[in-house]
């Protein structure tokens, strides 16, 4: 696996390549809030041969920079474009969970001809905006500006980690991906994200979801305490041939609750 950044619309943008160049379309993995490219490590571990899997830290995540404006899925998924088009890639797969999913979502919607395969994991969708956390955003975000570097991450951290089946097992990965909003100015980062999240535009996406024309594989943790099973039911029913598996004791983080799970969905997505 290599790691590069490139330059964006303004924002610089970290990615990694993993799988294998072959006559298979190039899948491109996007993570959800508070999250970053880390969480798709057990998902591209032993991917079927054939994909260039691009994994990626979306604008404001991660590694990535991203500069004033938005942070929606709307802005976020200009920013997947973009990099597309650094990266030459015409058309590809796209996964997308949480805030990712949504993103996917949007570039569908805007760029049908670009998408072969859609997979929404624990996915935005319809507006809704997470159960619990996005009570918590909106409780926090007008205070957080005085919060000392650090202790809004942790905040968030306590407020996310119900999202996985067993917290303790993740501890790490969340707190490497909450490791970049413990500055200062990480923690304004964090604060714009934040205020974001209950406003999340998907709701404008919903009359296009019925014209879509994109095998669409929709997987979700039957335990998801932010976006409930019965959102994952409207998706299916939204999208034409949309299919849903549900993860029994699987809960909101999937990529990191059953890697395995993913993993074969997304194969067998990019089988149809």
């Amino acid at each position: 696996m290599r790691g590069e950044f490139v330059d964006v619309a303004g924002n610089r943008l970290y990615y990694f390549a993993a799988g294998s160049r072959g006559e298979g379309v190039p899948v491109i993995l996007l993570h959800g809030f508070p999250t970053s490219s880390r969480i798709w490590q057990g998902v591209i571990r032993d991917f079927p041969e054939g994909h260039r899997l691009v994994v990626c830290d979306l604008p404001g995540y991660g590694r990535s920079e991203v500069g004033p404006g938005p942070v929606d899925c709307e802005a976020l998924a200009q920013g997947v474009l973009g990099l597309m088009d650094d990266l030459r890639i015409q058309r590809a797969a796209l996964a997308g969970h949480g805030l990712g999913g949504g993103v996917a979502q949007a570039i569908a919607v805007r760029a049908p001809g670009r998408i072969s395969h859609l997979a929404l994991i624990d996915s935005a969708a319809f507006g809704h905006a997470p159960t619990r956390l996005a009570r918590f955003a909106r409780l926090i975000a007008p205070l957080a500006k005085w919060l000392p570097p650090g202790l809004l991450a942790g905040l968030v951290q306590g407020s996310v980690r119900t999202g996985f089946s067993d917290p303790e097992r993740h501890r790490l990965s969340l707190d490497t991906c909450l490791q970049p909003f413990t500055s200062r100015a990480g923690r304004d980062l964090l604060v714009r994200h934040l205020r974001a999240l209950p406003r999340c535009p998907t709701a404008g996406l919903t009359p296009s979801l019925a014209a879509l024309r994109i095998p669409t594989a929709i997987v979700w943790g039957a335990e998801d305490r932010f976006y409930p099973v019965s959102l994952a039911e409207r998706l299916r029913a939204a999208i034409p041939d949309a299919t849903l598996e549900v993860v029994a004791g699987a809960s909101h983080f999937l990529p990191e609750d059953a890697p395995d799970r993913v993993r074969a969905a997304i194969a067998r997505l990019l089988a149809r």
